[in-house]
């Protein structure tokens, strides 16, 4: 064999072995810090929006609770109505029966005074009137309580069902969480920021007056704590849960639910921004305290600290007012 032969034949192997290598050496190619870093802020991203449908779950039972309870305080009254019309009803009955020789047969039989016959005549008619008007309200009652039951069956049901979706959400977003993560280790070193130690920053706050600084005194407080989905301090917190907590403080309730926040307050103009209000933003699936000087406070997303950075952090959707 010529040694230019030999030569080619190298060649070809050395390439088909290259050409197969290749591919796996692209494949185990780990993904650069910028790659990792949009990989981080799309999750967050997409994250955020399953908490928020988590914490609008939540609402939503803590109202079907209340109105649960709403509705067994009104059956009460009704099952003790009820009970009494039976019980009227019965007297009624005994009554009726006790007299049943005022009877107006025998009463025109057995003769006598013609004042007495009216007098038994008319006492026939009122025990008659008396007794059909407690049927009626026997029956109303009674109509009355089937149909405070059937919405309280109808309510709890919708309760059980909320709460199976909420478990099953919860389930999702811990498994996000922990892909989630691991983007955060491989990009920066540990899944979360440490915690910043701000135990005086209550003090840096700005002089606001009324309850919309006693909000933001509590927004400054929470800066450097840590996200917390779910959470609404006082060691943690998501979006809506620091504007619920920060006004809660100031005796305002808000629901933890960036949506349902924005249903409640009274929607204003940046112009009319003030201290205490709160700016919204992702369509409704983030929320941040406006604490002055064109600054927010807010929990950003995972893995990050309360931090206070500029409004423009993201393009607004909307400020609002709480009233």
């Amino acid at each position: 064999m010529s040694p230019l032969i030999h030569t080619l034949r190298a060649l070809t192997v050395a390439a088909f072995t290259l050409a197969l290598v290749a591919p796996a050496t692209v494949a185990r190619a780990e993904p650069s810090p910028a790659e990792l870093t949009r990989r981080i802020e799309k999750s967050s991203a997409e994250l955020e929006r399953v908490v928020e449908a988590h914490n609008e779950l939540r609402e939503k039972i803590k109202e079907n609770r209340a109105a649960v309870d709403r509705l067994r305080e009104r059956i009460g009254p009704l099952e003790r109505q009820a009970a009494q019309s039976r019980a009227d009803v019965g007297e009624m009955a005994a009554t009726a029966y006790r007299t049943s020789n005022l009877g107006t047969v025998d009463a025109l039989l057995h003769g006598g005074d013609p004042v007495s016959v009216l007098d038994r005549l008319g006492t026939l008619d009122h025990l008659t009137r008396q007794r059909q008007a407690s049927i009626a309200s026997y029956t109303t009652d009674q109509q009355r309580l089937l149909g405070e039951k059937t919405r309280l069956d109808v309510t709890l049901g919708q309760q059980a069902a909320r709460s199976k979706e909420l478990s099953a959400t919860k389930r999702r977003i811990e498994r996000d969480l922990s892909r989630l993560y691991e983007l955060r280790r491989q990009a920066y070193g540990r899944a979360t920021e440490r915690p910043a130690n701000r135990s005086n920053s209550a003090k840096d706050a700005p002089a606001v007056s009324g309850l919309a600084g006693t909000a933001v005194r509590y927004a400054y407080g929470a800066l450097g704590k840590p996200y917390a989905w779910g959470q609404d301090g006082p060691n943690g917190y998501d979006c809506s849960g620091l504007t619920s907590a920060a006004w809660r403080a100031a005796g305002k309730q808000l629901p933890h639910n960036t949506r349902m926040q924005w249903g409640v307050v009274a929607h204003i103009s940046r112009s009319e921004l003030r201290p205490g209000d709160l700016v919204f933003y992702r369509s409704l699936g983030h929320v941040a305290i406006y604490v002055g000087d064109g600054q927010v406070i807010h929990a950003p997303t995972f893995g990050r600290n309360v931090e206070k950075r500029n409004v423009d952090l993201l393009t607004p959707y909307g400020y609002g007012r709480v009233r």
